[in-house]
């Protein structure tokens, strides 16, 4: 008898382990790493230090996120987060500033309030980590991988088969060429000029990070700066929906974006970029109306400890530049599984992480 129970419970142990097993390979995430570059639309934390008036570390951001106002310019979850999330990553993807040995393996999210393709962008705000000095970060965080695998040859393998996820640009219109008053870009080049500059540095840019090392790389366009209720209430729509003249002002940017990314993957030997159409999801999401849920200050962002509308789930925007969570997490179920081809091109990100 006793053999016999000795037996049974030798068969549930492997039984258990097997299933134990089996949930493990189902929990691990599609990709070894996830890195994120952008600006405040991406960032959760790494302008909490800066002198800037870019911050968002204080209620009512972060209402809807677990662990309260963090530095995510939004009411919960950004894009980045719900997009690591649907890759299977059970932590957030730490902010740079903070990042240590034992959390870079998994990413690091570089993004910063106020940040631009060019480096004065966003100057008017105070300081910021640009995309430039978001590179340099990434470079020495490479290195430090690469110091703690010990196997240089396995770190760059390691970090061919990650996610990367570029978020930038809107900053070098609101924060530069919309502003006449405090950039010369608006004042001596034409909007087709300007996006021609734009995409000619961000190209330089797109390259400096496979040269690093990455492969799989999400390239975000354009959401509708025009649709913001900041930009609606500076300027004024004549009764349309939005600023329609700035709209296409920051389109001339994304209709050249789709073709840099088709020549990154036609130049660059095993390249996998891919470019989402964000002002085009957006133009087809449910009609919401184009006004903030927090009370906001004169620089657009939410009035500290003011109280936000109680509907969170049927409001675009939490303040006068940023969306809502529920945008948000709309924008990444898109981009993770695309419901169209005109979407994303080539690839959606499920796609991305199987290649």
């Amino acid at each position: 008898m006793a053999s016999k129970l000795g037996l049974l419970f030798g068969i549930l142990v492997i039984v258990v382990l097997i299933q134990f097993q089996t949930v493990i390979v189902i929990a691990q995430p599609q990709v070894p790493c996830y890195f994120i570059f952008g600006g405040s639309l991406v960032d959760n934390g790494n302008n909490n230090r800066l002198v800037t008036t870019q911050k968002a570390n204080y209620p009512p951001y972060g209402i809807d996120f677990p662990q309260g106002a963090t530095g995510r310019f939004t009411n919960g979850r950004t894009t980045a987060d719900f997009i690591g999330q649907l890759l299977g990553f059970t932590e957030f993807i730490p902010p740079f500033a903070t990042a240590t040995d034992r959390e870079i393996s998994i990413g690091v999210n570089y993004a910063s309030g106020g940040a631009g393709i060019r480096v004065e962008t966003g100057r008017n705000l105070g300081d910021r980590i640009s995309l430039d000095r978001q590179l340099l970060n990434h470079a020495t965080i490479v290195s430090r991988l690469k110091l703690l695998q010990r196997n240089i040859t396995f770190t760059n393998e390691y970090i061919n088969k990650c996610i990367y996820l570029v978020n930038i640009g809107t900053n070098d219109y609101v924060n530069n060429y919309l502003m006449p008053q405090s950039y010369l870009t608006g004042r001596i080049y034409t909007p087709d000029q300007y996006a021609a500059i734009l995409i000619q540095q961000y190209s330089q840019q797109l390259t400096t990070l496979y040269n690093l090392g990455a492969r799989k790389v999400a390239v975000f366009g354009l959401g509708p700066i025009g649709c913001t209720p900041a930009q609606i209430a500076r300027v004024g729509t004549n009764g349309r929906p939005c600023v329609e003249s700035i709209n296409n002002i920051t389109m001339l940017f994304n209709n050249r974006l789709r073709p840099l990314v088709d020549d990154l993957n036609n130049n660059l030997r095993d390249a996998r970029f891919t470019f989402f159409n964000v002002s085009g999801i957006a133009a087809n999401r449910l009609v919401m109306p184009n006004v903030p849920c927090c009370q906001i200050q004169s620089n657009g962002l939410c009035v500290p400890n003011s109280i936000p509308c109680p509907n969170r789930t049927s409001t675009a925007w939490y303040d006068g530049f940023h969306p809502s969570e529920i945008s948000n997490r709309r924008l990444a179920t898109i981009a993770y599984k695309a419901r169209s081809p005109l979407d994303v091109s080539p690839n959606d990100i499920s796609t991305l992480a199987r290649l």
